[in-house]
């Protein structure tokens, strides 16, 4: 099978794109935090969801920045499962 039969994902390249999504994440974010919250309605419930928000943003940062920048320069993530499956494939060769 080539590789010409797989369907290609493309990069958005349009600013005002970008920032739709952008804000519709945001958006998001927002409404089930502070539906979160009003369910919770503790300090403490705030302070998880706080520092689950903190530890999430970072992993993140350590899936796409972390890895492409300093532990394989050379692989290029496209999305969550392509940093999946560079964990496996790691985990398999490794």
């Amino acid at each position: 099978m080539d590789d010409t039969s797989k369907p290609t994902m493309r990069d958005i390249k349009n600013p005002a794109a970008m920032w739709v999504k952008a804000i519709l994440l945001l958006a998001i974010g927002i409404t089930a935090s502070t539906l979160l919250l009003l369910e919770l309605g503790t300090l403490r419930g705030a302070l998880m969801l706080a520092l689950s928000i903190w530890a999430f943003c970072r992993a993140y940062y350590f899936a796409f920045y972390v890895i492409e920048k300093y532990v394989d320069p050379g692989y290029r993530f496209s999305g969550l499962l392509s940093f999946l499956r560079y964990l496996v494939r790691h985990k398999r060769d490794g």
